[in-house]
């Protein structure tokens, strides 16, 4: 067989076993296992005595990858995002920030609801991890909802999208991973993804405004906060506007200039504020053991992700299964803007089956290529490219397009995991009570990712001024 066919027939194996239900870090490292085996076997055309020559071989391949690539310093970014997050929680940010914006927001029609999306972006400001977002708020925003009359399934609905904000507003996890894989601007990733997240943000509380509006009963205003009582909630809420401004210093200096470190040291120093901020608060030594383990765990569990899909990415690399694809894309007679359609489609479709990060870590080494390719090459100029802007510029685009529709399978059935998460915090709660309460946010996100393919300034301005 040819590398192209073990390529295909390996892939179809490892999509085989993600349906079974095998979780994807090993669905990814087993099959690229069995293909690197398979290549190198071939290569000796499947004699008897190689087979051992051919399964030492794949096994030292694979056994560079953990090293080589996690120890990327760009990957440092993401224990840190994480454990601001945690921190921040055990610190009482959180729920400083819903109280500031329910004082500030809930006078609006949906006003409790529409608070407690504003809330979780600006937690997704310090956090960066959407489970963990989607985690907090369901402890916090789901209960007050319900006490003044919410269907318990939108609240978990509007908590669990939400909780997806923290996928695009920097510090992002997944687009630090999107940038390595592609091997971009970090910093520029970050800041790209900030307006594209703000405006989702907004687009989530209009629909619940809307829906208040012309929905009997829906989510009643809350009011009776003075204004005094409002800019007492300011000064608890505003570390968290510390910790961002921060991490955007170090990772682009607004007064030109250089900027003043690495997002990685960013990062870092955000940590390190937040860690004194909840010294400050009484936070105790259980507490900071407990933010310490949930930043492990879940770092643990984004790292083994990676380690096992980049085994089966070494193995594409030898079966040149991205250079086929990207030449297959390129040679469709369609339209390149209907093409990237499709894709985003595509990615619709996977994220029903996989989660964010393995969805992203399988596709992007033979997806990225070919968009790539459409717009005319990695060092076109904006003036030669199908999609009116220059390589580097494409990538950045693409990958906040494709980061949104990570977002939306966060809360996709049947895999949705920012749904499984608001349940599995609320036992009042099923999953399908989530799923349902998620529902108008689909529309919300559909609208959002055609805004941001029409108009693609709305990602590209901010990177631009850099």
């Amino acid at each position: 067989m040819e590398p192209i066919d073990i390529g295909l027939a390996v892939t179809g194996v490892m999509l085989v076993f993600v349906v079974l239900g095998m979780r994807v870090a090993f669905a990814a490292a087993l099959a690229g296992m069995i293909g690197l085996i398979w290549i190198f076997w071939a290569k000796k055309d499947y004699a008897a005595d190689d087979f051992m020559w051919a399964l030492t071989v794949a096994v030292k391949t694979a056994g560079q990858v953990p090293h080589s690539k996690v120890s990327s310093q760009a990957l440092s970014l993401i224990p840190t995002f994480i454990l601001i997050g945690y921190l921040a929680y055990y610190a009482g940010l959180t729920k400083a920030l819903f109280e500031a914006a329910k004082r500030w927001i809930a006078w609006v029609p949906g006003g409790l609801a529409v608070a407690t999306v504003f809330a979780t972006a600006g937690f997704a400001a310090v956090s960066g991890a959407s489970v963990a977002t989607a985690a907090v708020f369901a402890r916090i925003a789901i209960p007050e909802m319900l006490a003044i009359g919410y269907d318990k399934r939108f609240a978990a609905g509007v908590v669990a999208a939400g909780g997806t904000l923290a996928s695009l507003i920097p510090p992002s996890a997944i687009l630090v991973i999107y940038a390595i894989i592609v091997e971009q601007d970090v910093g520029k990733l970050l800041l790209a993804g900030f307006i594209p997240g703000v405006f989702s943000a907004l687009v989530y509380a209009l629909l619940i405004i809307v829906m208040a509006l012309t929905i009997k009963g829906f989510g009643p205003p809350v009011r009776g906060f003075t204004w005094r009582q409002r800019f007492a909630s300011l000064p608890p809420a505003l570390p968290i506007v510390l910790v961002v401004v921060t991490i955007i210093f170090f990772v682009y200096n607004p007064f030109g200039g250089d900027a003043w470190g690495t997002p990685t040291e960013g990062g870092a120093i955000g940590a390190f504020v937040v860690f004194l901020m909840a010294l400050y608060r009484g936070m105790r030594w259980a507490e900071l053991k407990d933010a310490l383990l949930e930043t492990a765990k879940l770092s643990v569990m984004i790292f083994t992700i990676i380690w096992g899909v980049l085994v089966y990415v070494r193995f594409l690399g030898f079966a040149d299964l991205p250079g086929a694809f990207s030449d297959w894309i390129t040679s469709l007679e369609m339209s390149p803007m209907l093409i990237l359609v499709c894709i985003l489609l595509a990615y619709a479709v996977l994220g029903m089956f996989m989660d964010a990060i393995g969805m992203l870590l399988l596709t992007l080494p033979v997806v990225y290529p070919a968009v790539m390719a459409l717009n005319g090459g990695e060092f076109v100029s904006a003036a030669d490219s199908a999609f009116g802007m220059s390589g580097p510029m494409c990538a950045i685009w693409f990958g906040i397009l494709v980061v949104k529709m990570a977002e939306f399978c966060l809360i996709t059935p049947p895999i949705g995991l920012n749904c499984f998460v608001v349940a599995g915090v609320r036992p009042d709660l099923s999953v399908q009570d989530v799923f349902k309460g998620v529902t108008p946010f689909f529309i919300a996100d559909g609208i959002t990712i055609a805004l941001l393919v029409s108009f693609p300034m709305i990602v590209l301005w901010l990177p631009g001024q850099v």
